[in-house]
C-alpha cells in the first residue's frame, strides 16, 4: 500500500511537470495506470483524434523518453522486430491439421463475419455494396500468402477499416499504400515506437470504432421484435464477457433457433375475394365475400419438414369446423419451396381430403415450385386441379355442374345463395395487407 501511496504521489509530480511541457497532454492517471493522452473534442470535433495526430505521437513519444513515465506505469509499446519474416511452407502433418481443424474452421467464421459485417456497414455509409464471394476470394488470397511468410490469420481489420474509413480513403490503392506504408516501417521505422504508449493506440481505435456504434439500433430491435433483441441482447453480452468467437457462435445458433421457431408455425389465413375485383384478402382484415363450400387457405411460407405438420392440422380442423365443405384451396403466392417433407404432407392432404368428399386444390404456385412437383410422382396420383390464380379457381369451382348454375352476386357460387360477407373487425379497415 506504501509503495502504491509513492508511485501515486511521484505520479502527481510527473503529471504537473509533463502539463507544463506538453501542453497538450490532458490527463496521466498512474494511480490506475490509465492513461488517456489524446486529445479529444476540440474546436468542434467531439469525438475525433485532434487534426495532426503524428505530432501529438511524437510529442507523447518525447514525453515518455525526457519524464522516463514508462518507469512510473505507462505502459509502452516496447521494442518491435525489425526486418521481414522469412518465406516457409506450413508443415503438412496431419495429426497437427486435424488438431488445428476446430480452432481453424473457427477463424475462418469469425474472420469472414467480421470482414463483411464491417465492409457492409461502411459501405451503406457512401450507399455502396460489396460482394462477399470477392471478400472470401481476397480473405483466401490473403490467408495463403499469409501461411507462406509466417503470419497470423489474415482478416478484414475492424479498427483499422474504420479508421482507414475516416481517413477519407476510397479505393484499393488506399490498402496498397498503406501496406507499402507498414512494410517500410517494418523495415526502418521499429525503433522509432519503441516509447509509443499503448493508451495511444489504444485511443485510435476506440475513437474510431466509436462511429460505428449504433445504440439506437437496439431500441428499434426492442420496439420492433423482442425474440430479435433477445439474439441481439445475448451476442453483445457474450461478447462483452466471454469473447468474440463466443458472441458470433451464440448469435448464429440464437438465429437459427429463431427461423425454426417462427417458420414452424407459418402465418396463415383464410381469404375471400374483395367485392368487385379479382382480389382475395385476409377475412379478418377486409370485407370480403366467402362461400361455406369452399375454405380458401393463404399460406405465408415455404413448406418444409417444420412446418408441414402444422399445415395439416390447419387444414384438418377448418376441414372438421365446416360441413358444407366441398373444395379446399390452398393459396401459394408466398411458397418459395416445398421439401420432401412437405411434399409427403401434401399427399397425405389431398388423399384424406378426397377419402372425406373435399377436393383440394394449389392456386398461384410458382414456377420453380411447379417444375419441382413435376419432377415427382406427385401428379400421378393426385385427384384435384392447379389453378393459375386464386380468382380462377373460386370460379372454376363455384360455377361447376354440381352447383346448380346458381352465381350470387360477386362471382362466389356454391351452395345456392349461402354466400358470406365478412365485416371488418371494429368496422374499419386494418392498413396492414392481408
Amino acid at each position: 500500500m506504501a509503495t502504491k501511496k509513492v508511485a501515486y504521489q511521484r505520479g502527481n509530480l510527473v503529471m504537473m511537470r509533463l502539463q507544463r511541457e506538453v501542453p497538450r497532454v490532458e490527463q496521466v492517471n498512474f494511480g490506475v495506470r490509465e492513461v488517456p493522452l489524446v486529445s479529444v473534442g476540440a474546436g468542434g470535433n467531439e469525438g475525433r483524434i485532434m487534426a495532426s495526430p503524428c505530432c501529438e505521437k511524437r510529442r507523447l513519444m518525447l514525453a515518455v523518453v525526457l519524464l522516463g513515465l514508462d518507469q512510473v506505469g505507462v505502459r509502452i509499446v516496447g521494442d518491435i522486430p525489425a526486418g521481414l519474416p522469412p518465406f516457409a511452407l506450413p508443415s503438412f502433418d496431419p495429426a497437427l491439421w486435424i488438431e488445428l481443424l476446430p480452432a481453424a474452421v473457427l477463424i475462418s467464421l469469425v474472420g469472414f463475419v467480421e470482414s463483411v459485417s464491417v465492409a457492409r456497414t461502411l459501405a451503406a455509409k457512401r450507399r455502396q455494396r460489396i460482394v462477399a464471394n470477392q471478400e472470401l476470394v481476397g480473405l483466401g488470397t490473403a490467408n495463403i500468402a499469409s501461411a507462406i511468410s509466417g503470419g497470423y490469420p489474415v482478416t478484414g481489420g475492424f479498427a483499422r477499416s474504420v479508421v482507414n474509413f475516416d481517413a477519407g480513403a476510397a479505393t484499393p490503392l488506399a490498402g496498397a499504400a498503406t501496406a507499402l506504408g507498414i512494410l517500410g516501417a517494418t523495415l526502418f521505422l521499429t525503433p522509432l515506437f519503441r516509447y509509443l504508449p499503448q493508451a495511444v493506440l489504444a485511443a485510435t481505435i476506440i475513437v474510431a470504432v466509436l462511429s460505428l456504434v449504433d445504440l439506437a439500433a437496439i431500441r428499434r430491435t426492442w420496439a420492433y421484435s423482442k425474440a430479435d433483441f433477445a439474439a441481439m441482447a445475448a451476442t453483445i453480452l457474450l461478447v462483452l464477457l466471454v469473447g468474440v468467437e463466443a458472441g458470433i457462435v451464440a448469435g448464429v445458433a440464437l438465429s437459427l433457433l429463431l427461423f425454426l421457431w417462427r417458420t414452424s408455425t407459418p402465418h396463415m389465413a383464410i381469404v375471400g375475394q374483395v367485392p368487385g375485383t379479382e382480389h382475395f384478402r385476409n377475412v379478418e382484415r377486409h370485407v370480403v365475400i366467402t362461400d361455406p363450400a369452399i375454405l380458401s387457405l393463404r399460406v405465408d411460407q415455404s413448406l418444409y419438414f417444420a412446418n408441414s405438420r402444422y399445415l395439416e392440422d390447419r387444414i384438418y380442423g377448418e376441414a372438421a369446423a365446416r360441413p358444407a365443405l366441398q373444395h379446399v384451396i390452398l393459396m401459394c403466392p408466398a411458397v418459395n419451396l416445398i421439401d420432401a417433407s412437405a411434399l409427403e404432407s401434401l399427399e397425405a392432404i389431398a388423399d384424406r381430403l378426397h377419402a372425406a368428399g373435399v377436393g383440394f386444390h394449389p392456386s398461384e404456385v410458382k414456377g420453380p415450385v411447379m417444375d419441382a412437383l413435376k419432377r415427382s410422382d406427385f401428379f400421378e396420383h393426385f385427384k384435384g386441379r392447379v389453378f393459375l390464380s386464386q380468382f380462377e379457381a373460386v370460379q372454376a369451382l363455384g360455377c361447376g355442374a354440381e352447383a346448380g348454375g346458381a352465381v350470387p352476386t360477386g362471382g362466389m357460387g356454391k351452395a345456392a345463395q349461402e354466400v358470406r360477407v365478412h365485416p371488418v373487425v371494429s368496422g374499419i379497415a386494418a392498413p396492414r395487407a392481408g
